[in-house]
């Protein structure tokens, strides 16, 4: 699934093509994603300029004059700036047809992304009324994410620190692969209860999961499936990866085996050696 980095990544390269062009149509060719994309998105739609692209946790957040498009990525789904008029392929759902020749058109072979419409203020709407701060930025009216925050946020958590950083309602958007990387940056095991974390703890995880995320953006996310960005470019952030899929392959730091186990349903690699101490 595109984590963060990969959806930021998205943005950056969608930005220059979205943002104050006009919609001048609307193509839905599958309108059964995730949720159904509403009909009427055609009427509502053209006609519209785009005002901004902004990411939200791993949603996209088109913002028009008379509301905001919604657009998620789901497990397969990539978002890509194409000339007008190109031939839609297979699993080719959605696009938009911009006033400057080109147009944005959604791919989705899995068909868990989502495109949907809220009219008013967007962090009331379901989807991200309940998100906790993001990592990366400070954005207005949200708490900030720091050491403080998670410090205190973690008190009387028994659940897995790697599983607390992956709530979202604790902080937006962190999934496996960076949840991964960050801890063992940190050198925190992903077993630890989070309520033993110390200050110094969550201030040394808090920079890590900060580094981790924008290293991956610049390296323009990783292509551990099939994510491409805007451009149909993949990223190339799984050749920095410390952990995460290198079960049995000695550590990059003390050689010893990486190992892999099962929480939350998910995959977690860590070093028992350099990741000691629960």
């Amino acid at each position: 699934m595109p984590e963060l980095p990969e959806v930021e990544t998205t943005r950056r390269g969608l930005a220059p093509h979205l943002e104050g062009a006009v919609i001048e149509g609307v193509v839905i060719r599958s309108p059964r994603l995730r949720w159904p994309i509403p009909e009427n998105l055609p009427e509502l739609l053209s006609g519209q300029s785009v005002v901004s692209l902004r990411r939200r946790a791993k949603y996209l957040l088109l913002e028009c004059g008379n509301g905001t498009l919604i657009l998620h990525l789901g497990m397969s789904g990539s978002l890509r700036i194409l000339p007008a008029g190109s031939v839609a392929e297979k699993h080719d759902h959605f696009d938009l047809q911009l006033n400057n020749g080109h147009l944005m058109r959604l791919r989705d072979p899995r068909r868990f992304g989502a495109v949907l419409w809220h009219k008013g203020e967007i962090h009331t709407h379901p989807l991200l009324s309940g998100l906790g701060p993001e990592p990366l930025e400070e954005d207005a009216g949200l708490v900030k994410f720091d050491a403080h925050y998670l410090y205190e946020r973690a008190r009387g958590r028994q659940i897995a620190i790697k599983q607390f950083i992956m709530d979202n309602h604790v902080v937006a958007g962190i999934g496996n692969i960076y949840a991964c990387e960050a801890l063992f940056s940190a050198r925190i095991s992903p077993l630890k209860a989070a309520c033993r974390l110390s200050m110094s703890d969550c201030a040394r995880l808090v920079d890590v999961i900060r580094a981790t995320l924008s290293a991956s953006i610049l390296a323009g996310g990783s292509t551990l499936r099939d994510f491409v960005n805007a451009s149909g470019n993949p990223g190339y952030f799984q050749q920095q990866l410390w952990v995460y899929g290198r079960e049995g392959e000695p550590c990059r730091v003390c050689l010893a085996p990486i190992q892999q186990i099962k929480q939350g349903q998910r995959s977690s690699f860590y070093c028992a050696n350099c990741q000691a101490g629960l």
